[in-house]
Order: structure tokens, then sequence, then C-alpha cells
């Protein structure tokens, strides 16, 4: 006797494009399972239901994911460039906080977005949805 494996449902009524698509779809700020609607509806705020066609945005919980992305991909690029330009001029610290704290702040800030997007993609490509649309 075989066990079950765990099978991703696919019988959804909302379009199911392959994985990339749906990440580039919600990076983009696109609904990922048509792309024709918009995914956020304010900054951050991810609608309850696509207009288009119907696919359950708002049941995809990112919660954590999208801000520890952001800090990691943050981190790749500041911090190198934080030590080039240490190497190549030493500047004082003054210096440096003034150029690299605001950069640090304006990448994040523009990543966050996109990065919760592509996360809000994965996940309903996934059909890592929440059971029910109440608050627990």
């Amino acid at each position: 006797m075989t066990s079950p494996s765990w099978q991703p449902a696919t019988q959804t009524s909302w379009p199911h494009p392959p994985m990339l698509t749906a990440i580039g779809r919600g990076l983009l700020g696109r609904c990922p399972g048509c792309g024709q609607s918009h995914l956020f509806n304010g900054f951050l705020r991810v609608v309850a239901e696509c207009r288009n066609c119907g696919a359950p945005l708002g049941l995809a919980r990112a919660d954590d994911a999208p801000p520890y992305l952001t800090i990691l991909v943050t981190g790749h690029i500041v911090v190198p460039l934080i030590y080039m330009v240490d190497r190549m001029n030493e500047p004082p610290i003054w210096v440096m906080s003034a150029i690299f704290l605001p950069l640090t702040f304006c990448v994040a800030l523009g990543l966050l977005r996109p990065i919760k997007g592509g996360t809000v993609g994965v996940m309903l490509n996934l059909n890592m949805l929440k059971s029910d649309a109440s608050g627990t």
C-alpha cells in the first residue's frame, strides 16, 4: 500500500499560469493569475479578489516573507557598496551615514512592494491560501 503524496490543487476557478509568469506578474503589481487587474489596494494591502478573473488574492497571506526577503536583498546590495566606498576613499563615518542610511531606506522601501507581489504570486500558484476569509 502506497501512501498518498501531497499535490497542489489545480482545480481552481482562476487562471493557473506557470510559476515564473505568476511571480513576474506579482513583481509588476498585477494579478498573478490573469495579469490584467491590479494586485494592491494601497501601498501593501492586497485586494480581496481580482476584478478580472476572480482569484482570491486576499487569501494569500504573505505575512513575514516579504520583509525578510527585502532585508536580504537590500543587504546584498548596500553592504558591498559600503565596503567598496570605505576601501576606496575611507570617508568619515558621518559621510558614510549621510550616504548609506538614506540609500538603505530607499532601496528597502522600493523593493518591499514588488517582493510582496512576487510572494503573493508564488502563494497563489502553489494554492497556499487561507481556508476561509475570517480573521483567524
